[in-house]
């Protein structure tokens, strides 16, 4: 759902430093607009000299919020409970949310609108049914969402429809690996171009590596549609050199 005027507790927001004290360091949230916390035992794990070497003023940083008192108006942060994966992921989330802004700036400027007003209507219906405004967008690139649902006013509806069809392309997810294939047989070649093959015409992108080894690649829309194309297509070539008495591993990259 769309921010409130505070956060919840466990989630990650991004501060700025506005003042660093002996023993706690004072932050803006921008994504609330209010302010809050970090007390010197959670900037960093074990003992702290001195808290510079960590904050500065005017540094942007991701912290984890940890408490929140509405009614006196504080929330406790910590800076060193948040992982470098979840640092990344948040800031990955942020870059997001800004290119969604300049997608909806672009439609205001087209239709002589007020940018913040109409990027406010079109958050509150998108916030109905996703967390993040680019994550919607994201969807309709795919044509796996239809801007109709999101109920706004014709003009405005045609003119995003168009603007993410020109500026944003949908995300492709790679899944890949190494496969390694052995044939001692005469024909042991040709064996393994056709297992090559198998694994071509599935789908995947083959290229030879060196040593019996080859790239094997599959693209889809999505991370679990990838993994599958990638599972079908090695198993289709390891099914393929098997059966003619060859051998064949496949061990897929990690990242």
């Amino acid at each position: 759902m769309p921010p409130a005027n505070f956060p919840d507790e466990g989630e990650l927001v991004k501060c700025t430093v506005t003042s660093v004290q002996s023993h706690s360091v004072f932050v803006r949230m921008e994504e609330y607009g209010i302010n809050g916390m970090i007390h010197i035992s959670e900037v960093a794990p074990g003992r702290i000299r001195n808290i510079r070497d960590y904050v500065v003023e005017g540094k942007s940083v991701i912290c984890k919020v940890l408490r929140v008192n509405p009614e006196r108006g504080h929330v406790d942060l910590s800076l060193r409970r948040v992982s470098d994966s979840q640092r990344r992921n948040k800031i990955d989330e942020l870059k997001k949310e800004s290119l969604a802004r300049k997608l909806v700036d672009v439609v205001a400027s087209n239709l002589n609108m007020d940018s913040g007003k109409l990027f406010a209507h079109i958050s509150e219906k998108i916030h109905q049914n996703f967390f993040l405004v680019f994550e919607c967008f994201a969807e309709i690139a795919r044509g796996n969402f239809s801007v109709s649902e999101l109920e706004l006013p014709k003009n405005v509806s045609d003119e995003l429809k168009k603007v993410i069809a020109d500026r944003l392309k949908p995300e492709v997810y790679v899944s890949r690996g190494k496969l390694k294939l052995q044939s001692f047989a005469p024909d042991g070649v040709k064996i393994i171009k056709s297992s090559l093959k198998k694994a071509a015409d599935s789908g995947a992108a083959v290229a030879y590596l060196g040593g019996g080894k080859y790239s094997v690649a599959c693209e889809a829309s999505d991370y679990k549609k990838a993994e599958a194309a990638l599972k079908k297509s090695v198993d289709a070539a390891l099914a393929h050199i098997k059966s003619h008495k060859g051998m064949g591993e496949f061990a897929q990259d990690k990242d």
